[in-house]
C-alpha cells in the first residue's frame, strides 16, 4: 500500500517564495495545507493556485503556532514540512519516496540536511552545514512545544536520517539577512529579560566581548568558515555579534 503525504506549512507575506516551494513538492504530496497569518500580499492566491487547503488566521510571534495548526489539519499518513523559502531537490524527493516505500514501521520521523544560501552561495563550512532539520514525520506522532521559534518538532518514537539536502534560500540579499538578524536579536533580548540576566560588568564583558570573539574563532577559524569566501566572513562576523547586539538591546529595554 502506497504511503500518502501531506505538505504542511505556515506563511506570512511569502509571495516571492511560496510558488517555488510548492512547485518542488507538488509531485510527491497528496495534499497541501497552508495556514496563513493574514498575509497582505498574494501568498494566499498562490497557495490556492496549487490546490492548497488554506486557513487564514493571525500571525503570532512564535510562527510555529500556525505550523502546529497546519499539522493538526493534515489527513495523510506522513507530513512533510518546509518553510516557504525552502525547496526539495529532485534527488531529495526521490529519496523520500524510496524511504517511505521501505515501510519501516519503527521510524516515525526523518531528519534532512539543509543547505543555506547566503548572498550568492551555499555556506558549507563553519558549522552551517549539514544543519539537520526534522521535516518528515508520521501523522499523529509529532507536535511542537511552542516555546521558542527555533525549536525542532518533537516526534514520538524513533527517527532516521536522509542524505540529500533541502535547499534553503535564506538570504539572497543582505537586506533580508539584516531583517532576520534584527528579529533574532530582538528575541534574544527578550529572552535575556525573561531570564533576568543581570547588568553587572562581568555579564556585560561576557556578552559584548568574550562570546563574540570566541564564537567567531570557533566558526570562522576552527570550523573553517573562511573556506566559504567573503560570504563566510560576513556571515560569521555578524553571527558572532548577535550576543553583543542582543545584550545592548536588553540594556536599553
Amino acid at each position: 500500500m502506497k504511503h500518502t503525504i501531506s505538505f504542511v506549512t505556515s506563511t506570512y507575506n511569502e509571495e516571492n517564495n511560496l510558488a517555488a516551494c510548492l512547485e518542488s513538492v507538488k509531485d510527491i504530496v497528496d495534499e497541501i495545507i497552508v495556514v496563513d497569518g493574514s498575509s497582505t500580499d498574494n501568498t494566499v492566491k498562490i497557495a490556492k493556485e496549487y490546490g492548497a487547503k488554506v486557513v487564514i488566521t493571525t500571525n503570532p510571534p512564535i510562527f510555529l503556532i500556525n505550523r502546529q495548526k497546519a499539522i493538526d489539519l493534515a489527513t495523510k499518513d506522513w507530513l512533510l514540512n518546509l518553510d516557504a523559502d525552502e525547496r526539495l531537490t529532485p534527488d531529495l524527493a526521490s529519496e523520500i519516496k524510496n524511504e517511505l516505500d521501505k515501510k519501516n514501521d519503527e521510524i516515525n520521523g526523518y531528519y534532512m540536511p539543509r543547505k543555506n544560501w547566503y548572498l550568492g552561495r551555499y555556506l558549507m563550512k563553519g558549522g552551517v552545514y549539514p544543519d539537520y532539520q526534522l521535516r518528515l514525520y508520521k501523522r499523529g506522532k509529532v507536535h511542537f512545544a511552542l516555546k521558542d521559534v527555533h525549536e525542532q518538532a518533537i516526534v514520538e518514537g524513533e527517527t532516521g536520517y536522509l542524505h540529500k539536502a533541502i535547499n534553503h534560500i535564506s538570504d539572497p540579499v543582505f537586506k533580508r539577512y539584516l531583517l532576520r538578524f534584527n528579529r533574532y536579536t530582538d528575541r534574544m533580548a527578550d529572552e535575556f529579560k525573561d531570564a533576568h540576566l543581570g547588568k553587572n560588568p562581568l555579564i556585560f564583558l561576557q556578552h559584548v566581548l568574550i562570546k563574540p570573539i570566541y564564537t567567531f574563532f570557533m566558526t570562522y577559524i576552527r570550523h573553517k568558515g573562511f573556506m566559504d569566501g567573503w560570504q563566510g566572513f560576513v556571515f560569521h562576523f555578524y553571527s558572532s555579534l548577535r550576543y553583543s547586539i542582543a545584550y545592548i538591546k536588553y540594556l536599553r529595554s
